[in-house]
């Protein structure tokens, strides 16, 4: 069996990762529903790569998005037996790395990917932290320490990303990725403040809410104040300025994903329009752009007008 040495984003070598091929095409069909179903955004935007790259980040979704749904949506499973499928899906992910074959679709796709690249597995790793981290953690009580939660569960995403695409990253192209990845982050954060909180969960930081609320409790009961609005203007702007600090790296791509990117980076911006014409009421829906507004901003990105 062929081997190749993994490799660290600085770089390095990480060591030999055995070459195998786990994944059916089904397995990668089961991906791309996923991807879907559940990302239609980022699955628009994908359909802008080359196909050998799109293959690679459908199953990079769905190795994501199966964590993400046990946490999200337990379907009445304890933090428990929550953890115990997070553990079991490190370890499967971790033998699979070995060369034992996964039992899960999405884990025999990724593990393909992953050694097709050479992925530095300290990434995943750090995603799957981020996850087990949300079984427990409910609050933040600083932006920085809502970082260190992104910094697994977003610039993870973001940075493996850059090796699926081929992306050679300078120490700007990583920084463009990081805050493009936390950017989005927050836009999901300030889309679902609703669903989180029905779910026990606010990403909002507690300074931050305590600076324009008093405290927690008048987001908690769902109601569009003027205090709410003034401090959801304050978490827009700041995705606002994450999104431009990711747009100094977006020109720098190579031109087979720059489209792709620079698509996903308009469209997921302007679920922040969305939540101010809905008059920043994120409790009872999901502000969202739809399937004209996305072909629309396609062909105006390709013809240089958005």
């Amino acid at each position: 069996m062929k081997e190749l040495r993994g490799r660290r984003l600085d770089g390095g070598s990480v060591g030999p990762l055995a070459v195998a091929h786990f994944a059916s095409p089904a397995d990668h069909g089961e991906c791309k529903r996923l991807h879907r179903r559940f990302g239609t955004t980022y699955y628009f935007a994908t359909r802008r790569l080359p196909a050998t790259i799109r293959r690679r980040i459908h199953a990079l979704y769905g190795f994501v998005r199966v964590p993400d749904e046990w946490v999200d949506n337990p379907k009445g499973a304890s933090p428990a037996v929550q953890m115990q499928n997070l553990r079991s899906y490190r370890n499967e992910f971790l033998r699979g790395m070995d060369g034992v074959v996964p039992s899960r679709p999405v884990l025999r796709a990724f593990c393909d990917v992953a050694r097709e690249v050479s992925l530095p597995l300290d990434e995943p790793l750090r995603f799957l932290d981020a996850m087990e981290q949300d079984v427990f953690v409910s609050r933040y009580q600083t932006y920085e320490e809502l970082k260190v939660y992104m910094r697994g569960s977003a610039t993870s995403v973001g940075l493996m990303m850059c090796i699926l695409m081929d992306v050679d990253c300078d120490d700007i192209l990583r920084s463009s990725a990081s805050a493009l990845g936390e950017a989005m982050q927050l836009t999901n954060f300030l889309r679902d403040v609703g669903e989180d909180i029905r779910r026990g969960r606010i990403y909002i930081p507690k300074e931050d809410m305590n600076r324009f609320l008093g405290s927690e409790t008048s987001i908690m009961r769902e109601e569009v104040t003027h205090e709410t609005i003034d401090l959801l203007r304050f978490e827009i702007d700041r995705a606002r300025t994450l999104y431009a600090e990711a747009d100094r790296g977006i020109p720098l791509l190579p031109p087979t994903v720059r489209p792709a990117v620079r698509l996903a980076r308009v469209l997921y911006s302007r679920i922040l329009d969305r939540i101010e014409r809905r008059g920043y009421d994120v409790f009872t829906g999901r502000a969202r752009t739809s399937a004209a507004e996305k072909l629309i901003t396609a062909f105006k990105l390709m013809a240089g007008n958005a």
